[in-house]
């Protein structure tokens, strides 16, 4: 295929949105994976740089994240392929771990690793705001029943957050202390589970051992189709994990197994 024929539904990326380029044309890649499009072959980067008028850098950086989340991969002399067992599938419902874990009837609090205004350039990106946008993090440690569950961290706009710096979240959720300052509860958005191999820091918070892996969760939350949240959790994969239920004609919806203890 050439690039004539890669552009065939290709979105025009803006290079007046305050989103880097390399994120746009990572979320239209995704876009169009979702829509089963490189079914046949992935593009190059020269056919990227074709198609969304973009540098080579832009495209490496943009595929390159594909190849972190392991939905493509590189190989020398072969070049970019797509890795079908790991396209992404749409749960179909945006949960709260806060209520997940209390359902089950254990009890859920937190410790906050931090609460604080911040600048993060990637954080700030994946919510539509210059590189520079303050915004407020807060990172905390997920405790179920007492023991670790996961390392949580959401980056926020200040201009919708602000009012957070001053709450206690050793024993609420985020969502409704979020609607509760500025009436921004997310409503909708976008979610990618992937298992990885956690950074030391995580594996000592959650008590992990060597060579025990994670799910990690990357989640942008919106209200009203506005992006308010971008959170990456890190959840502890032999404690938690992921079920449908599926019926023809309705959607799939995502709750936990519970699993008894010991």
């Amino acid at each position: 295929m050439t690039a004539d024929g890669f552009a065939t539904g290709a979105v025009t990326l803006s290079r007046d949105s305050a989103t880097p380029l390399w994120a746009q044309l990572e979320d239209e890649l995704r876009r169009r994976l979702d829509l089963g499009d490189f079914a046949e072959r992935f593009p190059t980067d020269r056919e990227l740089m074709t198609v969304y008028g973009v540098s080579r850098h832009t495209a490496r950086q943009a595929v390159g994240r594909l190849g972190a989340d392991g939905i493509v991969r590189r190989a020398r002399g072969v070049g970019t392929s797509v890795d079908p067992a790991r396209f992404e599938q749409s749960l179909g419902s945006l949960y709260s771990l806060f209520q997940v874990v209390e359902e089950t009837g254990l009890v859920q609090t937190s410790q906050v690793l931090a609460l604080e205004t911040t600048r993060d350039a990637e954080a700030a990106g994946r919510l539509g705001l210059p590189h520079n946008s303050d915004l407020v993090l807060l990172e905390r440690l997920r405790l179920a029943g007492g023991e670790p569950l996961a390392v949580d961290r959401a980056w926020m706009p200040a201009s919708v957050a602000s009012g957070l710096l001053d709450v206690d979240f050793s024993h609420t959720s985020l969502y409704n202390e979020l609607e509760r300052v500025s009436g921004c509860r997310p409503g909708s958005g976008r979610e990618r589970i992937i298992p990885l191999m956690p950074e030391p820091e995580e594996r000592e918070l959650l008590g992990l051992a060597d060579g025990e892996a994670v799910f990690c969760i990357d989640r942008l939350g919106c209200h009203l189709g506005r992006p308010v949240e971008w959170r990456r959790t890190v959840l502890r994969g032999d404690r938690f994990s992921f079920v449908t239920d599926w019926a023809a004609g309705r959607m799939s919806e995502l709750r936990p197994e519970h699993r008894s203890e010991a």
